[in-house]
């Protein structure tokens, strides 16, 4: 199995070694509104995301007349049908293509997911830098396939999936040969925290070999993503909305601009205190490790000639002077000048 430590998405490494490549997901929580989609780019750039990503359906292609014709009356409905209902959050195509440069301009990533190989095409047209595939599409192997072979990184979401359906659509990326990264996702809108299984995060790296990141919809800010970039997730997706008593499916599940930029800042923070893993003594602790860790010292006046017993040895602070480790080594010698008590015992005052 190959292993896949870092993958290129637009101008950015994402992977272990890499900051936290953090994904404000609009979807269609632009209600297909134009204005509000750039709205919502322009905010997630400021709160310091790395990418916005949009949701691209083709309707007739994407569902049954069945499907499209089923009365859709929710709270949130748009139509009077499922079909209208989704039909209305769609953007015109011209309108992706303001929202695609509008991004660019900014400096921020801009990328989608195809429900279909219909949006595949466009957002190929389009010159997304690389594909995402939703949860419920990691039993579509045609799609996943069809997507591979458009020759970019894939962003494949986890939610809802056995391990054997898993298997079977990583052997088809890999297959195509394409860079991916695994996302853990619990495919709920919103989820209790309890539900999160954090630790899934850690058993997709170990069973693929790829970066794996989360994509969260938990109920509590973002307490829980700062959890899941602790436990190793190198990318973080999380819906993002202008404000979540808007109408419409994922507003409820998505945070808004101050808690995304809360969930930036806080996740940067925890990256500086990351470190490197390596074992070393701080310039910071060393007026503290002097002052508090241990040197070997006298309990009584040993006058020079005299050979050393352990009861005339204890250890005390400062650490100046012969580390307690040698305390023993010491038993035995004899003392070259006198030693008064309560003092730290110098190397060169014995005789070797």
């Amino acid at each position: 199995m190959k292993e896949i430590r870092e993958v290129k998405i637009g101008s950015r490494w994402v992977g272990d070694d890499h900051p936290c490549y953090i994904v404000a997901e609009i979807g269609n929580n632009h209600n297909g509104e134009l204005e509000i989609a750039k709205r919502l780019i322009e905010a997630a750039y400021e709160c310091g995301a790395d990418a916005v990503k949009f949701q691209k359906r083709d309707i007739d292609s994407l569902m049954t007349n069945e499907l499209k014709n089923m009365p859709y009356l929710k709270y949130d409905s748009f139509g009077a049908t499922y079909g209208e209902h989704r039909q209305k959050l769609e953007l015109p195509e011209e309108d992706w293509y303001r929202l695609f440069n509008f991004a660019k301009k900014l400096g921020i990533d801009f990328y989608a997911t195809p429900f279909d190989f219909k949006s595949a095409d466009f957002l190929e047209k389009l010159g997304v830098p690389c594909f995402k595939i939703a949860s419920f599409d990691v039993t579509n192997l045609p799609l996943i396939d069809y997507v591979c072979k458009k020759g970019k990184p894939v962003i494949l979401s986890t939610g809802m999936c056995t391990w054997e359906e898993l298997d079977e659509a990583v052997e088809v990326i890999r297959r195509n040969g394409n860079d991916f990264i695994l996302l853990h996702c619990v495919s709920a809108y919103p989820h209790d925290n309890e539900m999160s299984n954090l630790r899934m995060i850690q058993k997709l790296k170990e069973r693929y070999k790829v970066p794996v990141g989360y994509s969260g919809h938990e109920k509590s800010g973002f307490v829980i993503s700062l959890g899941a970039r602790m436990m190793g997730a190198c990318m973080i997706e999380r819906h993002f909305t202008l404000d979540r008593t808007m109408k419409g499916p994922d507003h409820a599940a998505s945070l808004e601009p101050k808690g995304l930029a809360e969930l930036v800042k806080n996740i940067r923070k925890l990256e500086q205190a990351f470190g490197d893993g390596e074992k070393k003594i701080l310039d910071i602790e060393m007026p503290l490790r002097l002052k508090m860790t241990k040197s070997i010292v006298t309990t009584r006046y040993i006058r020079a000639g005299e050979v050393i017993r352990r009861e005339d040895l204890t250890v005390k602070c400062p650490g100046t002077g012969l580390k307690p480790k040698y305390i023993d080594m010491l038993v035995g010698k004899v003392a070259k000048k006198d030693l008064p008590e309560d003092t730290i015992v110098p190397l060169e005052a014995l005789e070797w």
